[in-house]
């Protein structure tokens, strides 16, 4: 069971991501609540979990100088902030601080769950790389993960991670199938929707910029896929990642 702290000044929300987290039905089980940064640093000084949800917004230290101390003090607990549509400059900023994900208030059910199932499978990942450092010790599908976490989303290719593997490409494809449970086309299409996504909404770069950066020529191709796996095409999924709402 993989724990959780939550780091929220209002208590209601605290109590209500904690119903959130459980019902998700995944193996996360909330063990303590804060309500600032620093009383979540005093907390962790003793005790360890494997995931923080934490806000943004909060009085006596908010979420991202919560981030910057935890980095300093080079603790590896994973954090997903949550934020509201207006604080999209912080977004930005807890990026590339090194949070792992974000959640847009109000948090519902679907959207935890997806973020918490991501989270899983990326941490599934890491694992099966890190049980093997040795390139050699990895079996070819540990190799192709490794491929794919090294390699940038736009120049990943059926082909390239055959050729890594010395494996035939047809042959990789129904490997990776089995031990996947999704082909290898579909897997890598879904880290690009993730990651159209959180460019999408954490960055100001244009459109065509992002398909090209995923490995997308064509940029009506792109908004083409991008709209089957989130039904909204890219420009109407970032105005609605930006559009104003109350503060919390």
């Amino acid at each position: 069971m993989n724990r959780v702290l939550i780091v929220d000044d209002e208590r209601w929300v605290r109590a209500a991501l904690r119903w959130t987290v459980d019902k998700t039905g995944l193996p996360f089980t909330v063990v303590h609540e804060c309500a600032d940064g620093l009383e979540a640093l005093d907390w962790l000084k003793t005790n360890q979990v494997e995931l923080i949800l934490s806000d943004i917004r909060m009085p006596v230290m908010d979420g991202l100088a919560f981030v910057r101390e935890l980095r300093q003090r080079q603790s590896r607990q994973d954090v997903i902030l949550i934020t509201v549509h207006d604080d999209f400059q912080f977004v930005q900023n807890a990026i590339r601080q090194g949070v792992c994900d974000y959640l847009l208030k109000p948090v519902e059910l679907p959207a935890m769950k997806e973020c918490l199932e991501n989270w899983l499978q990326r941490r599934r990942r890491e694992a099966a790389v890190a049980a093997c450092p040795d390139e050699q010790a990895l079996s070819p599908i540990q190799q192709v993960l490794r491929y794919l976490a090294e390699t940038p989303l736009g120049n990943i290719n059926l082909t390239d991670a055959a050729r890594r593997i010395h494996m035939n490409p047809s042959y990789l494809s129904q490997l990776f199938k089995q031990e996947m449970q999704v082909c290898f086309v579909d897997y890598v299409t879904d880290l690009r929707m993730k990651e159209a996504k959180r460019l999408l909404a954490t960055t100001t770069l244009r459109i065509s910029e992002i398909a090209d950066r995923l490995g997308y020529a064509d940029l009506a191709y792109f908004s083409n896929i991008f709209k089957k796996h989130t039904g909204y095409s890219p420009s109407e999924y970032r105005k609605q990642q930006v559009k104003p709402e109350r503060a919390k």
